[in-house]
């Protein structure tokens, strides 16, 4: 045992880093394992082998060739689970274009934002998830739609979007359905695939994750095949996952979590996908596992505690189950050791990392003491370094609380469209900055304490404050705004916020939550709304959200 004195530590692997395409791995996955089912769609129905998973991306790989998508080119994928989404991911990837997940929960202002940031060419987008009507909001943005032929978009709002790709059977204006782009690709387009494998490489950009920013608008982290391609595999690895094993995957692809260490973690064992639904369900979830007796199932510490107090918990037959990741938040000691008692996960694993990093940076493995699994977030996975440092970037010693930063094949290329930020994360000697404070042992094992940037966890979604205030800003009646977390027991966090009118005006909770509601994501509406005449400050006139945080505490324990 290794004991150390600073706190840094390598990962170590007797294996190399995969130094490919994500197309080209997945092509001797598919030949290596033909007859195994690769995705299993169950509320669509759909149950793929690796051949015909394959033969299916193949049609959407040459169709998008064939209108035109080129290597570079960057693609929106915007909607809730589905086969489709998880083509667009493959399909994409082997043509060399770059995928750009947009959250299903986004409105209109952030649509607009994200879709202008990394100048998308094309979007392709569900018909409508929940409240979000995407077609229609689409159109709202680019009422030019109306007009134009499928593929030949010049909007005004959005002017570098020229195609739009809608799922569904239904036709509408302006737009291409994506069953008959599938259908599109001729002799022409298959050759070219068939070049592509020899001119991408795998430090080419292949995916833009949208991240919140503590300084305003969301940042585009751009990956590549080598960063997410080699996550994935480790994910899976450490999960001990082979071609026989089965993965129950309810969280959100738009998330690294699900594209990453679900998608992928399975296509490079040869492992198969099983989605229960389109967004997460408990029951549905409950119910994909003792029916397609999987092994192993991903969650946020939200999901399972939902999954744990189901009235119909009891009923499920989970004994296939040995493993899985819990990650996205903070776990809870007690909701881990549940999940290992109750629903037989006893190898299940802790991962810690950010979308930055692609996304894991520490995970926990099955021979971890159930102590280790429960009070740290594992050690550096391996080809990647971990150090925690203080305020003046010295490296601390060991039990010493610091920043923790990652350097690695893992890191993003950088923010897209943003020199400065991704200086502002990255330094010149490579290391990412995470914002987070952690504390690590002698043998590497770090536990996370707290975080610099003020950003809020509030059921595994990350929410920056500053986002959500600037887009306050916006409302006449609006003075001034702040935005921070407060604990939740389910939520893990709950958004508040600080809000001063304009002298004469007036408002209810009701108006301001309103006013928030189809603009941005529903889990950035505050939950708490206080109206003020000030704000604690310091003598400098900085505003104090730890006293703001303290004080609303106080009234809720209260109340």
């Amino acid at each position: 045992m290794t004991v150390l004195n600073q706190s840094y530590y390598c990962g170590v692997s007797s294996s190399q880093i995969i130094y490919e395409t994500i197309g080209c791995y997945l092509e001797r996955i598919c030949e290596q394992y033909p007859e195994n089912e690769a995705l299993v769609v169950r509320h669509q129905g759909i149950r793929w082998t690796y051949r015909e998973f394959q033969i299916e991306i193949d049609r959407l790989s040459s169709g998008l060739l064939a209108i035109g998508i080129e290597a570079g080119d960057r693609v929106g994928i915007w909607g809730p689970n589905s086969s489709e989404w998880v083509l667009v991911q493959y399909a994409t990837a082997q043509i060399g274009a770059i995928m750009v997940c947009i959250n299903p929960a986004y409105r209109l202002h952030e649509l607009e934002y994200v879709l202008n940031k990394v100048e998308c060419r094309a979007i392709i987008t569900a018909e409508s998830f929940k409240t979000s009507q995407y077609l229609d909001m689409l159109v709202e943005l680019a009422p030019e739609l109306a007009r134009c032929r499928p593929g030949e978009l010049k909007s005004r709002k959005l002017p570098q979007l020229e195609t739009v790709i809608r799922m569904g059977e239904e036709a509408t204006p302006g737009m291409f359905n994506f069953a008959a782009v599938c259908k599109m690709g001729g002799e022409a387009e298959y050759q070219r695939l068939d070049e592509l494998d020899g001119e991408l490489n795998p430090d080419d950009p292949i995916n833009i994750q949208f991240t919140s920013g503590t300084t305003g608008s969301p940042k585009g982290a751009t990956l590549s095949h080598c960063n997410i391609l080699n996550n994935g595999y480790l994910t899976g690895e450490g999960m001990q996952l082979t071609h026989h094993d089965k993965l129950c995957i309810p969280v959100p692809l738009y998330h690294c979590f699900g594209m990453v260490l679900g998608n992928l973690a399975c296509v490079v064992h040869g492992a198969t996908a099983v989605y229960p639904d389109a967004g997460f369900d408990p029951l549905t979830t409950l119910q994909a596992v003792e029916e397609e007796k999987c092994t192993a199932l991903h969650g946020v510490p939200t999901m399972f505690i939902g999954e744990l107090d189901h009235p119909r918990f009891g009923e499920f037959d989970l004994s296939s189950l040995r493993t899985g990741v819990m990650a996205g938040a903070p776990c809870p000691v007690e909701v881990m050791k549940r999940v290992i008692d109750e629903m037989n996960m006893k190898h299940i694993l802790i991962g810690y990392g950010q979308t930055e990093v692609s996304p894991i940076n520490h995970l926990t493995l099955p021979e971890d003491s159930l102590e280790k699994r429960t009070e740290t977030v594992g050690r550096a996975v391996p080809w990647v370094e971990i150090k925690l440092i203080d305020d003046d970037n010295q490296v601390v010693q060991v039990g010493e609380k610091g920043e923790i930063c990652t350097r690695g094949y893992s890191v993003m290329r950088g923010y897209w469209n943003d020199d400065e930020r991704t200086r502002e994360t990255i330094d010149i000697a490579g290391w990412l900055h995470s914002g987070d404070l952690g504390v690590m042992d002698t043998e590497g094992y770090v536990s996370v304490v707290g975080r610099i940037k003020d950003m809020i966890i509030r059921g595994g979604e990350n929410i920056y404050p500053r986002e959500v205030e600037d887009f306050l800003y916006t409302h006449p009646d609006i003075a001034e705004a702040q935005v921070f977390g407060i604990p939740d027991d389910r939520m893990g966090e709950e958004v508040c916020v600080w809000v001063q009118l304009h002298p004469g005006e007036s408002m209810s909770e009701e108006e301001l939550r309103g006013f928030c509601n189809d603009k941005i994501a529903h889990f950035k509406i505050p939950r708490h709304i206080w109206f003020v005449e000030e704000f604690p400050m310091t003598v400098t006139g900085k505003i104090q959200k730890f006293v703001m945080r303290a004080k609303t505490l106080s009234e809720l324990s209260l109340s």
